[in-house]
């Protein structure tokens, strides 16, 4: 049998090193964040799992566990997914964090409260409430990719150094009903303490009066 000559050996390389390339572009790990009684667990998956199969995500994902306490403001590029079990740490999860691509999936039959989240920089969101209703999972348009509105999204939340200009206000209490999902953006807000007074935490939070805010609430 002839042997290769070193010109097929050159291209049967670059066709290796491209195609291990292009596997890897294709191998963007997405962030998974499920909250189960007092346990937090941040993980790292590369593959999409099926919603609420906890042992499939430990196995699978790399996964570390988070102190409530210790949860910090942070900011997520690419996606990220939250099952919960009820809405007692999903203000801290998500409360004036920066997410453009949410799921949130409800992996319990509990009846939730009325509590609103604040959400930056919103694109997309979906909901899966498998658990409590069996309907398929929806999706929201918020923001399309192509908007000029995208173009002036902070890429992080430091509270010396940002401030929230696209803000999508969601009542977890929505996952109670089979409704579709739905929403209205409100253009132009000068003053989101004033405009949105029942909103208690905008005080604690360093806002400014001299930009305009687009809000977009979810229901």
């Amino acid at each position: 049998m002839a042997l290769p000559s070193r010109h097929s050996l050159l291209l049967i390389g670059a066709l290796s090193i491209f195609t291990f390339d292009c596997f890897t572009e294709g191998q963007k790990n997405s962030t998974l964040i499920f909250t189960k009684q007092n346990t937090i667990r941040n993980c790292s998956c590369s593959a999409d799992i099926r919603d609420c199969d906890y042992s499939l995500a430990n196995l699978m994902c790399s996964c570390k566990t988070v102190l409530a306490l210790a949860v910090e403001q942070t900011s997520y590029s690419g996606h990220l997914t939250i099952w919960f079990t009820d809405s007692s740490v999903l203000g801290r999860l998500l409360n004036f964090t920066l997410v453009q691509d949410l799921k949130l999936s409800l992996c319990s039959s509990n009846t939730l409260p009325t509590k609103y989240l604040a959400i930056c920089g919103l694109k997309r969101l979906r909901i899966s409430t498998e658990a409590k209703y069996p309907f398929p999972e929806q999706s929201l348009l918020i923001h399309s990719t192509g908007d000029g509105d995208s173009q002036g999204l902070p890429t992080s939340l430091h509270k010396d150094q940002q401030t929230c200009m696209y803000i999508s206000f969601l009542d977890v209490a929505l996952f109670n009903r089979d409704s579709s999902l739905k929403s209205y953006s409100i253009e132009n807000i000068a003053s989101i303490a004033s405009d949105f007074p029942d909103f208690s935490y905008f005080k604690a939070f360093p806002m400014s009066n001299n930009k305009s805010y687009v809000v977009t609430v979810i229901y």
